[in-house]
C-alpha cells in the first residue's frame, strides 16, 4: 500500500508541474527544519559564583529556545548561618525581557544556611544572540568575629556572571525568500450588457448618500456634546474607584489593576502612548522618547507602574500607607498634566 501511494504522489507531481514540484519539496523541507528545531536541546546553562560565605548561582533553560516559548532563569543564593542575604529588586537587570511570571522563595536548609531563589519565566523579545547580564546580590556578614561589610559600605557584593544563549528561529537557514515571476496577464472581462436601470440606481445612490451624511452630522453633534478632556476622564473614573470601599487581602490586586489602568488610558489619550498594550518593561523604555513627558514625571510613572506589577505579578501586600502613596502619585500625575489635555469622547473603560 504505501509503494501505490508514492506511485500515486508521484504521478500528480508531473501533472502538476514542475513549479509544484519545487514547491512540495519546500514545504518537506520547512516542516523538518522547524521539527529538528522543536526537538533541540533540553539543556540548561548555569554559572556559579562566590563571594565569602555565599554562593550565587544563575541558571536557564532551555539553553537554545525556540523563538516564542518562554525560557526559565533562576537565581539562587546559598549564605552560612549568620549571614543576612539581599536579593535583587524584582526585574533588575532583566528590562530586555518581558516577564510573564515570578515566585521568590527562602528557606533554611539542613546546615541552618539560607537558600534564597528567585524563578523568573521570561520571554524574548527576537530570535538571535540574547544574554542575561550580571545581576547584583548582597549580603551582610553577622557571623562572631566577621566584619559586617566592607568599611564604609553597608554590605557586600556578589554578582552573577554573564549568560549568553542562542534564540532559534522557526525558518530554516537555507529558505527561499525571493518571490516567483507572474504567471502572466488576465484576459479582459468582458463589457458587461447594457442597464436599463441607471437612472434608478443613480437616484437610489445619492439619496443613501445624503442620508449617510445626515446621519454622519448627527453622531458628530452628539459626540461633540459628549467630549470632554482627557484630563477630566481620568479623574472621573479615579473618583469612581476611590468612592468604592477600599478593598483589603486578595481584592487589592483588582484594586491595583483599575488604579494602574486608569493612569495608562491617561497616557495614550494625553501624550499618544500606546501605554495600554504595552508590559511595563517595553512602556518605560518608550518613556525618555516622549518630549512631552518631563524627568520627574517619568521618574513618578516608574515608582507608580513598579509598586502596581509587585501588587498584581509578585503577591505583594501593600500597607494602607502604600496604597495611599500609590493613590497620590495617581493623583498628582494627572494634576501636574493636565494643562492643553485633548478633548475627546469617553467610550472605553480603563484596564491594566
Amino acid at each position: 500500500m504505501r509503494r501505490a501511494a508514492a506511485r500515486r504522489g508521484v504521478r500528480l507531481c508531473e501533472k502538476a508541474g514542475p513549479l509544484a514540484i519545487q514547491l512540495l519539496f519546500t514545504v518537506i523541507a520547512w516542516f523538518a527544519a522547524a521539527a529538528a528545531l522543536g526537538a533541540g536541546s533540553t539543556e540548561a546553562l548555569e554559572r556559579r559564583s562566590e563571594s565569602g560565605p555565599v554562593e550565587a548561582t544563575v541558571r536557564l533553560e532551555p539553553a537554545k529556545p525556540l523563538i516564542g516559548d518562554p525560557v526559565t532563569l533562576t537565581i539562587t543564593a546559598v549564605a552560612e548561618k549568620g549571614v543576612e542575604l539581599l536579593m535583587p529588586e524584582f526585574g533588575e537587570a532583566l528590562e530586555g525581557f518581558s516577564i510573564i511570571d515570578f515566585v521568590p522563595r527562602e528557606s533554611i536548609d539542613e546546615k541552618g544556611r539560607t537558600v534564597a531563589v528567585q524563578r523568573y519565566r521570561l520571554q524574548p523579545p527576537k530570535s538571535g544572540r540574547q544574554a542575561i547580564p550580571p545581576i547584583l546580590m548582597e549580603y551582610v556578614d553577622r557571623r562572631a568575629g566577621q566584619r559586617e561589610a566592607p568599611e564604609g559600605l553597608d554590605a557586600y557584593e556578589v554578582w552573577t556572571e554573564r549568560l549568553e544563549f542562542e534564540v532559534e528561529s522557526v525558518l530554516p537557514k537555507d529558505a527561499e525568500s525571493d518571490l516567483k515571476p507572474p504567471l502572466g496577464k488576465l484576459a479582459p472581462l468582458a463589457s458587461p450588457p447594457r442597464s436599463t436601470w441607471p437612472w434608478v440606481i443613480g437616484v437610489l445612490a445619492v439619496l443613501a448618500a445624503a442620508s449617510l451624511f445626515a446621519v454622519r452630522a448627527l453622531l458628530a453633534w452628539r459626540r461633540r456634546a459628549r467630549r470632554r478632556s482627557a484630563y477630566e476622564i481620568a479623574l472621573g473614573r479615579l473618583e469612581r474607584l476611590l468612592a468604592r470601599p477600599l478593598p483589603s487581602g486578595e481584592l487589592i490586586d483588582a484594586f491595583y489593576v483599575e488604579l494602574s489602568g486608569i493612569v495608562r488610558w491617561y497616557l495614550e489619550d494625553r501624550f499618544e502612548l500606546r501605554a495600554p498594550e504595552l508590559t511595563t518593561e517595553e512602556f518605560l523604555a518608550s518613556l525618555g522618547e516622549s518630549p512631552d513627558l518631563l524627568r520627574n514625571h517619568q521618574a513618578l510613572l516608574r515608582e507608580f507602574l513598579r509598586q502596581a506589577d509587585l501588587v498584581k505579578f509578585a503577591g505583594v501586600q501593600p500597607s494602607r500607607e502604600d496604597i495611599a502613596e500609590s493613590i497620590n502619585a495617581a493623583r498628582r500625575f494627572l494634576d501636574e498634566t493636565r494643562e492643553n489635555a485633548p478633548f475627546i469622547e469617553e467610550t472605553r473603560s480603563p484596564q491594566s
